[in-house]
């Protein structure tokens, strides 16, 4: 049973994200993601404009004036939202934590899907998957995916990225809308992420927070890893300390950026800010200026 706290959160995320799917995202959504094929509507009559190629000439033999077959996009999409619930996303010094900002997203692209009349399902992980949504339609269905990314209680802290993509592509077989939310903080998942970017639409939301890049010089800081426990002093006041942090995390972006670019995979940048409807909206116009090329 969820808790009347979590309750309302759940209520205030739904009635915020389907606000702004109704003013704006969800036509942005629409035109940012093709659907699965066109099939057939009608034949009517040509008139002047209609692209020549559609004429049906059977009809137009058969009745002496030219006719066409008008086809529609065929809108169902499934899309598969794939979150990472580890320890070190419960991490934020700005309004929001990571995992905070990711929920918040991951609300506002169900939302998208339910009101395109897509499947929308759900996979939770930390070191393992630990809750699979299968995906599907209604607004029940899309209310259980909102409670899940919002109050689901992870049993373990650690994070393997590498599985849970891995499970994406046994159990998701056709073509799907992939997003995975995460801080992409470990390591050895390059493969996995290949392999599922092969088969799906994949899209990384890599969900950060400034002081995981930058250090203030504040002296002597107690620190412990959210995933191990392991706690350590560090001397921030000491610059060499401060340089080397910000190259390892420099790095491990360049890492992520690496392989997200040689995928082909789609990226957005999500901070613990409160900016990240920006970011969503601006990745959807991005993809529709793409699309029109």
């Amino acid at each position: 049973m969820l808790s009347a706290d979590v309750l309302r959160q759940v209520r205030r995320l739904h009635l915020r994200a389907r606000r702004l799917v109704q003013t704006l995202l969800g036509g942005e959504y629409h035109s940012a993601f093709k659907g699965a094929g066109l099939s057939f509507e009608e034949v009517r009559e040509y008139q002047p404009g209609d692209d020549v190629r559609t004429i049906d000439w059977n009809v137009t033999a058969r009745v002496g004036q030219p006719f066409i077959k008008r086809f529609v996009e065929e809108r169902e999409l499934t899309m598969l939202l794939v979150v990472d619930v580890s320890a070190s996303t419960r991490f934020g010094t700005g309004p929001l934590t990571k995992r905070t900002a990711a929920a918040e997203l991951a609300a506002l692209l169900a939302l998208c899907a339910a009101s395109n009349n897509d499947r929308v399902g759900l996979i939770a992980f930390t070191s393992e998957v630990e809750r699979f949504v299968p995906p599907n339609k209604g607004p029940r269905h899309v209310l259980r995916v909102l409670r899940d990314v919002l109050a689901f209680e992870p049993t373990k802290p650690g994070t393997d990225l590498a599985a849970a993509l891995d499970y994406v592509t046994k159990v998701q077989r056709r073509r799907a809308v992939v997003f995975v939310l995460s801080d992409f903080m470990g390591t050895g998942y390059e493969r996995a992420f290949r392999r599922a970017a092969r088969k799906h639409d994949l899209v990384a939301v890599r969900t950060t927070d400034p002081r995981e890049a930058a250090w203030p010089a504040a002296g002597l800081v107690r620190v412990r890893d959210a995933e191990t426990g392991e706690q350590f002093v560090v001397d921030t006041s000491d610059a060499s300390v401060r340089e080397r942090f910000a190259r390892e995390a420099a790095e491990r972006a360049a890492s992520f950026t690496k392989v997200a670019r040689g995928s082909q995979a789609d990226v957005i940048e999500v901070g613990t800010d409160g900016g990240h409807f920006e970011a969503l909206l601006g990745f959807f116009r991005r993809r529709d200026r793409r699309r029109r090329r």
